[in-house]
């Protein structure tokens, strides 16, 4: 079994296997936010590309969670901010989301055998549930417009060390580049980081909670799944077959 890493959505053509696990990430913050929202009681969430597509939701009475460039969209019920979704907001509730990155990703990816959106905040329980498809895996990182970042390439290397020591072996160059990067960030993550453009995007947009959050390990032992039959991302336990 092998571990691959995409840096971009960009140049997820070269790198799709229609039998692979494929791992979305955006550490700042979609990502982060998905697993945010479930560990608070949400039910299921609708990732859509584009705006519009989430205004024609919120006019159906739908929440919605939208954010474009960092800020909440006008309309939505929530930006992309973990704390946005509060157990008193989401719990039982179905959310329609998207964002500027993270769910073009998603919606990139569709057609993959298995999808799951992974960020440090699951790291552990992603590389778990990887670990027991016994599936090659192929991390998406969603970047910044098309364009590749350091957070999500980080993540890319800190899962491929997690599944290498599980037997699994680097599909080529850009899986060795990540895991690379990681290992000369992982002893200072958040100051490695301190170095990147959305970083200081979100200090610019006062937003240091949302950093702190998203770059603290494993708060969460959920796997959000995406099922291609229904368009959701749902809660899962590592491991779980049910979908």
């Amino acid at each position: 079994m092998t571990v691959d890493v995409c840096f971009s959505p960009a140049l997820y053509p070269y790198y799709h296997k229609d039998d692979a696990v494929v791992v979305i990430v955006d550490v700042f913050r979609a990502t982060t936010t998905i697993t945010a929202a479930f560990e608070n009681g949400a039910r299921s969430i609708r990732p859509v590309a584009t705006v519009e597509e989430a205004e024609i939701c919120k006019a159906k009475g739908l929440l919605v969670g939208a954010e474009r460039h960092v800020r909440r969209c006008a309309f939505a019920d929530f930006g992309n901010s973990p704390y946005d979704y509060t157990p008193a907001k989401v719990a039982g509730k179905d959310i329609v989301f998207t964002t500027t990155n993270g769910t073009k990703a998603i919606n990139c990816a569709a057609r993959a055998h298995r999808i799951l959106t992974g960020a440090f905040v699951n790291l552990q329980a992603v590389a778990h549930d990887c670990t027991a498809r016994a599936r090659d895996v192929v991390v998406l990182c969603s970047g910044w417009e098309d364009r590749i970042n350091i957070e999500d390439t980080l993540f890319g290397g800190a899962l491929s060390e997690a599944l290498l020591t599980a037997g699994y072996l680097p599909a080529g160059d850009a899986a060795r580049i990540a895991l690379s990067l990681w290992m000369d960030a992982k002893s200072d993550l958040h100051g490695y980081i301190e170095r990147t453009e959305h970083f200081k995007r979100l200090l610019e947009n006062g937003l240091e909670n949302d950093i702190s959050y998203c770059l603290t390990p494993d708060t969460s032992s959920l796997v959000p799944v995406y099922s291609t039959a229904s368009g959701v991302l749902l809660p899962r336990k590592p491991g779980n077959f049910e979908s």
